[in-house]
């Protein structure tokens, strides 16, 4: 599957049989009384959303290896789907109906161009939702809507029982717009193909036309460009030779585009002079490599293999299940994925306990390091500006997912507000990799014949989202003993600078020995890549027993001995820090200032008379370094810090605000922070941002091995004991004996 050449924002362009015959979406029909539901099955669809997924999957387009493995079939069509949990994603009838109760608003009877940018359920209240029990009649179903009408974006609640809509916020009166919809993704995709200019200055490049891949990317916020207009940029790529176009930049130049009338407003082309690079050695299909295979000696396939099938059950397929863990899991269109009512079976008071309300990607900020004209404004919001979950792909199995994985399609709405689905784009799965979940033997000395070992077996959830060129997988990962890993991976394909450079004993250098600034590293022939972030944040609404928590920093500081006191002159000691307001909530993270960040319940306690609590565990990170008045750090200033905690508050969740395409930063989570609210002993929400400097390397060409990092909640006087003491070993009797082909040397 050619699942990693989708271009930043959507899908490429193919054949003209692609072109979209519309600008905007416009409701003037009369809504259809039948249930609809957008079928890419059909070689006649002409939906982009099916354009861009025919492109990767119609065999006529390119026939699959034989050896690629075929998605299992899905276990339903979705149409027959019924919302059983509060929480539930909108369904398709939900969807269609949402769809129709629209149509008949005044809002949308007009004949201005119109489009849903986000369609999705509108919670029910917090309190509402924690006292529904299984059973229990759910709570009324709204969506909540974000559209755009003529030049206006306008926040709706459709009440999908009586068909009422209410407009919270028409129209819309703050910076920013919404996130993009894959329909406008595409239309920009094609609109530089519509000016004469624009094909002259590629002729004159000498490359064709139909070689010709350009793809938008968003434009950020710098000053009187963005003003009062809702711009995108585009830039184009040489396809010619190989799949892997990104390696062929057409550097310098640069489209600007109105994206509510996709007319070309402006061209730049600073690049002229610099060669497009070749296209030798940037294809990554195993289909071609295969045919010139190195002396490396191949691995033997490894899969878990479970004869009395998973331990998890998922029920009413939202509800996950496994071992002592339950919790809610629904695709989002913006986040990704959304683990809610997160609970913990507790084994020695039997009672299942809270730990999370909510916890998903808030947003993804990534920041390229080359001021020049083509570069200075890649600078991407990928959730808020793109849709984090809209640009989730088909996971692959035996390969993105093992064999053993359970799969979880989305279903979102279209830019009309028809449905469609986004087929395995979460898969689930248990995973084993030879960990030890505890141990201990005894010494010979002791006389003590005593070897006790448990093997640690752990719940993988997993996405994966393709942001045109980069790759993102988000693990959320349950163990038994009360642990969650967050983890994010990154791969797929640089963004690359094309360059007159060769060999890097070309570069110029002053008359100090200097040498000149690339922003990057040259990876190959005319080909640099370009140093930049990323930082994830989480909103983590962590309710550890309960609503209502504190936030503790436990710092580790060293504690002189008095004289005579000790052979020792130091020891380290703990001192623990209650939060007060959201400023002292605001952490920097430092090695030179360890401390443990925990989460309490002081209104309950362990038999010893602990509080209960869970602690955010960071692993490798990065800061950011721009200056905090630089354009792009003011809309991502919740970067600021690796850790912020809040008040709960239901508006509150998209760390770059609600609307973050072309935002100034007037609504993130740093403003929100800086009222210094009460945050003792109230429903707070923890973020945490990890972070990645990326200076890249040749091993990064053409294409990068996965990088990973992560961040741990962890039980802190939790449990009265070790929740995983009545853990049962391995027994040979226990495990499917598979037999071995023999191994010659």
């Amino acid at each position: 599957m050619e699942q990693k050449s989708f271009f930043r924002l959507i899908f490429l362009i193919v054949t003209a049989c692609f072109i979209i015959s519309f600008t905007s979406t416009n409701f003037s029909h009369s809504p259809s009384s039948t249930t609809v539901l957008l079928d890419c099955t059909t070689d006649s669809s002409s939906s982009p959303l099916c354009a861009s997924r025919n492109f990767l999957f119609n065999k006529k387009q390119r026939p699959l290896p034989k050896n690629d493995p075929k998605p299992k079939p899905k276990n339903h069509d979705h149409v027959s789907d019924t919302p059983n949990h509060p929480l539930d994603p909108l369904t398709v009838v939900e969807l269609n109906k949402v769809r129709s109760i629209l149509y008949s608003h005044a809002l949308f009877t007009s004949r201005a161009p119109h489009t849903l940018n986000s369609v999705v359920l509108e919670e029910p209240d917090k309190d509402l939702v924690q006292k529904w029990e299984k059973g229990n009649t759910l709570p009324p179903r709204k969506a909540s809507v974000i559209a755009r009408v003529g030049l206006d974006t306008h926040v709706l609640t459709v009440d999908i029982s009586s068909g009422q809509v209410k407009l919270e916020d028409s129209p819309v009166r703050v910076s920013g717009y919404p996130t993009m919809t894959l329909e406008e993704m595409n239309q920009v995709t094609l609109a530089p193909f519509s000016n004469a200019d624009f094909n002259r200055t590629i002729i004159s490049r000498g490359v064709n036309l139909t070689d010709v891949n350009c793809f938008p990317l968003s434009s950020g916020w710098f000053g009187k460009k963005e003003e009062n207009i809702r711009v995108i940029k585009s830039q184009c790529y040489s396809k010619q030779g190989t799949v892997n176009f990104y390696m062929r930049p057409i550097e310098g130049l640069t489209i600007l585009i109105d994206l509510d009338t996709k007319q070309v407003i402006e061209i730049v082309d600073t690049g002229p002079a610099i060669p497009i690079p070749g296209s030798t050695n940037t294809d990554y299909r195993f289909e071609n490599l295969a045919t010139n295979p190195d002396k490396t000696r191949r691995l033997n396939p490894i899969s878990l293999e479970q004869p009395r099938g998973p331990s998890f059950v998922i029920e009413d397929n939202h509800l996950v299940k496994w071992a002592n863990w339950e919790f809610h899991l629904k695709p989002d269109p913006r986040a990704g994925v959304v683990l809610s009512r997160v609970r913990v079976h507790d084994p020695d008071t039997r009672e299942t306990r809270d730990v999370m309300y909510k916890g998903f990607v808030s947003e993804l900020f990534v920041p390229y390091m080359d001021p020049s004209d083509a570069w200075y404004f890649k600078t991407y919001m990928d959730a808020g500006e793109y849709g984090f979950g809209l640009q989730a792909m088909p996971l692959v199995p035996l390969n993105d997912c093992p064999r053993n994985a359970v799969y979880m399609d989305g279903v979102f709405a279209a830019a009309d507000g028809t449905p469609f689905v986004r087929e395995n784009m979460v898969c689930v799965f248990e995973s084993y990799a030879g960990d030890i979940g505890w141990r201990h033997s005894e010494s010979p000395i002791t006389g003590l014949p005593i070897r006790e070992a448990r093997p640690k077996v752990t719940l993988v959830v997993r996405m994966a989202a393709s942001v045109g060129n980069y790759d993102y997988i988000i693990d959320y990962e349950f163990q038994t003993d009360g642990l969650i890993k967050a983890k994010v991976g990154l791969s797929g394909i640089l963004m690359v600078k094309g360059t007159t450079y060769q060999n890097k004993n070309q570069v110029k250098k002053d008359k100090y020995g200097n040498e000149e600034d690339l922003h990057g590293t040259l990876l190959s022939e005319n080909v640099i890549g370009v140093i930049h972030d990323h930082y994830v944040t989480f909103y983590l609404d962590l309710d550890v027993d309960g609503p209502d928590n504190s936030f503790v920093k436990v710092n580790l500081k060293r504690q002189e001995t008095e004289p005579g006191e000790s052979p020792r002159k130091s020891y380290m000691k703990t001192v623990r820090n209650v939060a007060k307001t959201e400023k002292d909530g605001q952490i920097k993270l430092s090695l030179y200032d360890p401390s443990e960040f925990h989460i309490i319940n002081s209104n309950k306690t362990t038999r010893v008379g602990n509080p209960t609590g869970y602690k955010v565990v960071p692993r490798a990170t990065a800061a950011a370094l721009l200056d905090h008045d630089d354009p792009p750090q003011k809309r991502a200033a919740f970067t600021n810090n690796q850790i912020w905690v809040t008040p709960y508050n239901k508006s509150e969740q998209w760390a770059g605000g609600l609307f973050t395409y072309q935002s100034r930063g007037d609504d993130t989570l740093a403003v929100w922070s800086d009222r210094d609210r009460d945050i003792e002993n109230k429903d707070i929400v923890v973020w945490y941002t990890l972070g990645f400097h990326h200076v890249p390397c040749q091993e990064d060409f053409p294409i990068m091995p996965t990088v990973s990092s992560s961040f741990d909640l962890k039980p802190t006087n939790f449990f009265e004991r070790n929740p995983i003491l009545r853990a049962s070993p391995n027994f040979e009797h226990d495990l499917p004996i598979c037999g071995a082909e023999s191994v010659s040397a």
